[in-house]
């Protein structure tokens, strides 16, 4: 199931070119997957003052209830997408209002060839709109994990771009200074010596991540009284 849903994501954008700059017209994300998983987000009641986790496959592909043991839980990852797909879907987590919002987001982007700058400014528009429309929701940003391309070479458009993942981070961190929101580090937990996804916490495709690395994960936010 990871393959077939994560392996639409590396679609390719549509763009139109004015003089010497690149607008950003439609960006596609794995649309057919995601069309049913917001479709499934549509037929669930609202229930406000939850604890949201948004973002792609690696959000979509956590057992969040059963790790938190909280059935209460809303897991709002979409194998495939991207932060345009997020910015398409925003008015489901804004209209539930959070109390918590963990935001994991970006490698699809940065398989895709999508600017960094592109990226950071859908992130910040994220930020934004939730601080505007949900003032009572505490944001979570996270950093972006990298990937490791010695496993198996499974989506050759996301390896090789941990420089890339780091130049989004870096901005990532300045954005969450700058919003007033929590900036959670996990690419410095995840990455090996060589600044690779550790092989300790990669599922066989070097991008996606096994129990043992979700398991750490709350492990971090629970330490440091995020949840």
């Amino acid at each position: 199931m990871k393959n077939i849903v994560f392996a639409l994501s590396f679609c390719l954008a549509t763009t139109i070119v004015v003089g010497q700059n690149i607008v950003y017209d439609t960006i596609q994300y794995a649309e057919e997957h995601h069309q049913k998983r917001t479709a499934l987000f549509r037929s669930e009641p609202i229930v406000k003052g939850k604890i949201i986790f948004l973002g792609n496959s690696i959000t979509e592909f956590g057992d969040w209830q059963k790790l938190l043991n909280d059935s209460t839980v809303i897991n709002r990852g979409i194998a495939g997408d991207n932060t345009f797909g997020v910015l398409a879907r925003l008015d489901d987590i804004i209209n539930r209002e959070p109390n918590k919002l963990f935001i994991k987001i970006g490698i699809n982007d940065i398989s895709q060839n999508i600017p960094v700058e592109i990226i950071v400014k859908n992130i910040s528009t994220i930020i934004k709109s939730v601080k505007i429309k949900s003032p009572m929701t505490k944001i979570y940003i996270h950093s972006v994990l990298p990937t490791n391309d010695n496993v198996k070479n499974e989506y050759p458009d996301a390896y090789n771009k941990n420089g890339i993942v780091s130049l989004v981070n870096r901005q990532l961190k300045k954005q969450a200074k700058k919003y007033n929101i929590i900036y959670i580090d996990i690419n410095k937990i995840f990455r090996d010596k060589y600044g690779k996804l550790d092989i300790k916490y990669a599922d066989s495709d070097g991008l996606h991540l096994n129990d043992f690395a979700y398991k750490t994960w709350i492990e971090l936010l629970k330490s440091n009284k995020y949840l």
